[in-house]
């Protein structure tokens, strides 16, 4: 079995949360990932503008710093969204990643966006998927000699939870990639909710949507299905349309997660940060409140096995009342199911473990 490695949120004086951050990495042996002089991308989410869900930069200077100690050149990054808002272009990331704390002086590295300045610098790199058999990575990923994913445990609207897999199936794609990924998933105006605002026109990066007599009208041969239409709606009158080929964007996800890592499987490794739990993804422009407590961090050298153990730690909290998490708010019941009940989350963990990036049974150590 995977070994997952997790500490829980308690601190003393000699010992902070930044030293439990050190112990994790270091029992997930990471000096056996990072060699000298190893170019090492640090995989995150610098958060969308306006959201406050994000990881604390002084987290990520714990990465950093460790990764240094072992003569590596680590560099945080993310690709740019295919949606229109703070981080659809270099430009605009760069500045919203160093408006959310995310600069040198703060995290100790340079910030490099993948992708390209806008998104479409990458390589075709070539996979044994179900689904697909080559993806579009961005050309920074590729490069690197090692990686390192920093996630944010959370809900996903698309996938039920984005952990390790989101981050890097989604997170290490070019535009391209993201659109193949998005390419099932198509939204719907629901006639009785739509205010015909015309806000969702200009944030659709296909120019699908167009304002109608009353209502909006989005055009499926030209929709991408990125969501972001479904996101900025201020009437959530914009749904998405779930049909069977949702289970092929979770395959997708977990075929473009094994092709980002493709050559740096024994130079991989991963940290999972179960705090701020919300049950929507990171690159909304606002943050809901937390559906349960905070739980602790968790370390790997699994991905499947990371995301597995998270999810079953989340499970297993009792939900927090005042929040989007209505029902199944008891120890054990299903959140995700709860937050997004067409979603079947187990797709991707599932996936990742037929494509043998790892296994679901796993031993939880704690540090």
């Amino acid at each position: 079995m995977a070994k997952v490695y997790f500490t829980d949120l308690r601190t003393t004086p000699t010992r902070s949360l930044f030293s439990k951050i050190e112990t994790l990495l270091e029992r997930a042996q990471i000096a056996k990932k990072v060699q000298k002089n190893d170019l090492v991308a640090i995989k995150l989410h610098f958060g969308e503008h306006g959201n406050a869900a994000y990881l604390r930069p002084v987290f990520l200077r714990v990465v950093v710093d460790k990764v240094k100690s072992l003569g590596g050149k680590p560099f945080l990054t993310d690709s740019n969204t295919l949606y229109v808002g703070s981080r659809s272009n270099a430009v605009s990331h760069l500045k919203t990643a160093i408006e959310n704390g995310f600069d040198y002086s703060c995290v100790g590295c340079p910030v490099v966006i993948a992708g390209g300045l806008r998104g479409q610098t990458g390589t075709k790199v070539p996979i044994q998927g179900e689904v697909l058999k080559e993806v579009h990575i961005a050309q920074e990923i590729v490069e690197a000699d090692a990686l390192i994913a920093v996630s944010h445990f959370k809900g996903h609207e698309l996938s039920g939870f984005g952990g390790a897999l989101k981050n890097l199936g989604m997170g290490c794609a070019t535009r391209t990639g993201k659109m193949e990924q998005h390419s099932s998933v198509a939204p719907m105006v629901n006639s009785k909710l739509c205010k015909g605002c015309g806000l969702c026109v200009p944030y659709c990066p296909g120019n699908a949507i167009y304002a109608g007599k009353k209502i909006a009208e989005i055009d499926g041969a030209k929709c991408v299905g990125c969501g972001e239409c479904v996101v900025v709606c201020p009437s959530k009158a914009i749904e998405i349309q779930w049909n069977e080929e949702q289970q092929k964007f979770q395959q997708k996800i977990v075929e473009y997660a094994a092709g980002s890592l493709k050559g740096k499987e024994k130079k991989s490794l991963f940290l999972n940060f179960l705090m701020q739990i919300d049950p929507c993804c990171d690159c909304y422009p606002n943050n809901d409140a937390p559906i349960v407590r905070d739980i602790g961090i968790l370390g790997s050298a699994d991905p499947v096995a990371i995301d597995t153990a998270s999810n079953d730690l989340v499970m297993a909290e009792e939900g927090l009342p005042n929040t989007a998490l209505k029902r199944g708010l008891g120890k054990g019941e299903d959140k995700w199911r709860s937050l997004h009940p067409s979603i079947d989350w187990n797709i991707q963990l599932d996936h990742g473990e037929r494509l043998k990036m790892g296994e679901r049974a796993y031993t939880l150590v704690k540090v």
